[in-house]
């Protein structure tokens, strides 16, 4: 990835990209012609969707108002992973078994095969007091919440950025691409969250998922951290920091 990455800085005269110099210190000295600029976000108030394709479903800001703060296991992977059905009912299983208030982003083609129908409709019924299934929602509103405490995510890069700039602590679950490197950075580098592990059978269990969540939720110093990155990442984002001066520089260049 690297290599890909210096080849195309060569070619061009900047390349911009959604990151802050604390979130990748050692890449971005590597690579002088990038310009990072993020953490991106849209306005300040979120009023428009940047990006989506599909409808959000604005309920969930409703919802999240009437829970406790921290309480909540936020749960979306973005726009295209896909689960079989089997693992599909680890996962629903899981959040049930968490005993913890959950958002869950269902995108309409989430799993292959043939879920049962009358089995999810179930599933929610039974948790219909304690959780949230969407099909989307306006995910940096959501991440910016005060009742979210816990991000299960692909670790799109994107949502990485989105869920650091709001401090919330990863659950990390990557499906293919970038998201493994990503993955690294949340648990190895950053310290920001755990990683779940897969079984013999290539399944993340129910009880991986709940005793995951636990550890997310309850591991003081990710906490920290998570609030560390959150404050360099807003100071960088503020006036006269350095994605701010940067994002500056970058009008100047394109102006002229």
């Amino acid at each position: 990835m690297f290599s890909r990455t210096d080849r195309l800085s060569a070619l061009s005269e900047m390349v911009v990209c959604n990151s802050f110099p604390e979130a990748e210190a050692g890449a971005l000295k590597l690579l002088p012609n990038v310009l990072p600029i993020g953490p991106l976000s849209s306005d300040g108030e979120f009023r428009k969707p940047v990006g989506q394709f599909l409808p959000e479903d604005t309920r969930c800001l409703r919802w999240l108002d009437a829970q406790p703060d921290g309480s909540v296991v936020y749960v979306a992977f973005g726009s295209f992973t896909i689960f079989d059905p089997r693992q599909f009912e680890e996962l629903a299983l899981g959040l049930e078994l968490t005993g913890r208030p959950f958002l869950w982003v269902v995108r309409p083609d989430f799993t292959t095969g043939e879920l049962s129908e009358a089995w999810f409709d179930e599933f929610q019924a039974r948790v219909a007091g304690k959780g949230m299934v969407v099909s989307w929602c306006p995910q940096q509103q959501v991440l910016a919440h005060r009742a979210v405490g816990c991000f299960v995510s692909h670790c799109g890069w994107n949502s990485t950025m989105e869920g650091v700039r709001s401090g919330v602590p990863f659950l990390c679950w990557p499906y293919f691409a970038e998201q493994f490197l990503d993955r690294n950075y949340v648990t190895e580098v950053w310290r920001t969250g755990l990683a779940v592990s897969h079984n013999a059978d290539g399944i993340v269990t129910k009880e991986e998922l709940r005793s995951k969540v636990e550890q997310v939720v309850g591991d003081a110093e990710i906490r920290e951290r998570v609030r560390l990155f959150k404050d360099a990442a807003s100071r960088c984002v503020s006036e006269g920091g350095s994605s701010n001066e940067n994002f500056k520089r970058l009008v100047s260049l394109l102006s002229e």
